[in-house]
């Protein structure tokens, strides 16, 4: 993060817009995301104009800011995603009468690159878990997101009671701190069991910890993930969304309808569930066309 001090304007308007986030139930991740994503904006200002507080900020300044992001290679998504956060921080302060109008508005989001939906093969998710089938922990982490869906941040923040062996439910905190409960199939339950069975004391309720019983983290998980893809020989980048998206796509390509995949993985939005369905089709005719008689 920019270690650029702020005027205290900035840095006042900032922290009551980062409170109003806290306000609405946005996530830890969120909040960080907003905070970068700002301070970043912010500290540009300082460093490159003559700006001071909020309202010296103009149309042109967030244009040549955003410019100058693409010009250093930063992708078209990643500045829709800047844009769009410097956005709701001056519609907030419209909103809370500390400017009169936005510099934001009338600004054209950059153009988003197409990008495909990172899965895998079912002959390669076999081969992680079939690596990490000597380890419990691994093991079951693997199969919760292979057979669930889950983000990995939702994982990271299961607890022990969150997981219903007997009725065969995990119940997640979502975005917004929204619950859903997911049903567990025969291969979670197992995996699940045999972690439960070797899950280390803690004074933690966390579901997945490391060895000397704290909790694992998301940075820990991801780490995870890695050092089998790696072990797996899969050549090609694979994180713990990589293993949500499998689960999507492979739920899609066996008839999982768009409604019920939005309530699996959480979504508010059911056009982003359809692009699984998309997806789902497109592998199923592939596979008809390759097997073709």
């Amino acid at each position: 993060m920019n270690s650029t001090p702020l005027p205290l304007p900035f840095q006042a308007t900032l922290d009551s817009f980062l409170r109003s986030l806290v306000a609405k139930n946005r996530t830890p991740a969120t909040l960080t995301g907003y905070r970068s994503d700002l301070r970043s904006f912010l500290a540009w200002l300082c460093d490159n104009t003559a700006c001071g507080q909020p309202q010296d900020v103009t149309r042109a300044y967030v244009t040549e800011y955003l410019a100058e992001r693409g010009q250093a290679g930063v992708c078209g998504l990643s500045r829709a995603r800047n844009l769009a956060v410097i956005k709701e921080y001056f519609r907030f302060l419209v909103e809370s009468g500390m400017l009169a109008g936005s510099p934001t508005d009338g600004i054209t989001p950059p153009k988003r690159e197409k990008r495909g939906r990172n899965y895998l093969s079912q002959e390669a998710y076999t081969r992680l878990l079939q690596l990490a089938a000597g380890t419990p922990r691994d093991y079951a982490i693997l199969q919760v997101f292979l057979q669930t869906g889950v983000r990995v941040s939702e994982l990271a923040t299961l607890s022990v009671d969150d997981v219903d062996l007997e009725r065969g439910l995990v119940r997640v905190t979502g975005k917004g701190l929204a619950d859903r409960d997911i049903p567990l199939n025969k291969k979670a339950i197992a995996a699940l069991r045999l972690w439960r069975a070797a899950r280390p004391p803690s004074e933690h309720r966390v579901l997945f910890t490391n060895r000397f019983g704290a909790p694992l983290g998301v940075r820990g998980i991801q780490k995870l993930v890695v050092r089998y893809r790696g072990a797996a020989g899969i050549e090609r980048r694979i994180t713990p969304h990589s293993l949500r998206h499998t689960f999507a796509t492979q739920k899609a390509r066996l008839g999982v309808s768009a409604f019920q995949l939005r309530d699996y993985l959480g979504h508010a939005n059911l056009a982003t569930t359809q692009l699984y369905v998309h997806l789902g089709q497109e592998e199923a005719r592939r596979v008809m066309e390759e097997t073709s008689l």
